[in-house]
């Protein structure tokens, strides 16, 4: 597997070593005091979430919006002076496969969103930055699919992350500057709030905690092994909180449940849900998660 990462990392050094380089402008601050105001430059890599989708009256089925939690990050860091040059460039539906081989529908072969990422790292390398990786949910889908369970497919699919992630944080760790800052970004389940417009898929919703639990295991594993820390999106969701309370409309449901209705659009009625995106609510849950693994600049 070892040779298989090396190659990947050479064939999309290829493609990005071969295209210009872009100047974006990012001012480093890196010498600046500790009173001085910081400007850095924030990478915010992953599929849809890292992007802000929502369902909206436009889009029921969602649409990219500034309300997602780069956003709140950006306006978060401001208010301590720090001033955050934003780019956001995930894709709805990446997984870890699209991410290394291309094939998704934002990026035109043979650019990547990983190959952006690495052109934007290597014209960065005196600056300071954030890069904030949001990938591994997508890739369990095809395990959850029609509310059906499959063990064997989230273990090969666990195991695809696993391989798939190590060489996508290897290249990027390879071509970021030493100003860089990595945080990993961990899953909440949406799918434990099943049972709640359909209570035929209880054990359904009880299976996909389970998924979500290993897919955080495995990230974690992997973030931790390259020294970068993950935000707990689960712990945010409360997703391990069992005791029962009442959510007006809904009834008597256990309190993880309760915060996926709360935090995401699971358990709005159509044609704005069910869907799994988080809310306004939601996206700054994550943002905090995220902020408490951000070390002071």
């Amino acid at each position: 597997m070892k040779n298989v990462h090396r190659g990947v990392r050479a064939a999309v050094l290829a493609v990005t070593m071969a295209a210009s380089f872009a100047t974006f402008g990012v001012v480093s601050s890196s010498a600046a005091g500790a009173d001085t105001p910081v400007t850095v430059f924030y990478l915010d890599i992953g599929a849809s979430s890292s992007i802000g989708v929502q369902p909206t009256a436009a889009y029921p089925k969602g649409q990219r919006t500034n309300e997602g939690y780069a956003d709140d990050i950006v306006a978060s860091e401001a208010s301590k002076g720090v001033t955050m040059d934003l780019h956001e460039i995930g894709c709805s539906g990446e997984t870890t496969n699209t991410m290394l081989y291309g094939g998704d529908h934002c990026y035109v072969s043979p650019d990547t969103q990983l190959s952006e990422a690495v052109t934007f790292l290597q014209s960065h390398q005196d600056a300071n930055g954030l890069v904030t990786i949001d990938l591994g949910f997508n890739d369990l889908l095809p395990c959850l699919h029609q509310w059906s369970t499959n063990p064997d497919c989230l273990t090969r699919q666990l195991d695809t992350v696993r391989q798939q992630l190590t060489a996508i944080i290897g290249l990027l760790k390879d071509v970021a500057g030493p100003h860089v800052k990595f945080i990993g970004v961990g899953h909440y389940d949406p799918f434990i709030a099943a049972s709640v417009s359909d209570p035929s898929r209880a054990d359904f919703a009880k299976w996909s905690m389970h998924a979500v639990r290993h897919l955080d295991e495995v990230l974690r594993s992997v973030y931790e092994s390259y020294e970068i820390p993950m935000a707990n999106v689960a712990q945010a969701f409360e997703i391990d909180d069992t005791t029962t309370v009442d959510v007006a409309g809904i009834g008597s449901v256990p309190e993880n449940v309760a915060q996926v209705c709360q935090l995401t659009w699971m358990c709005q009625p159509a044609p704005l849900g069910p869907n799994i995106h988080p809310n306004d609510s939601g996206y700054q849950a994550i943002a905090a998660a995220i902020e408490q693994q951000l070390t002071p600049w």
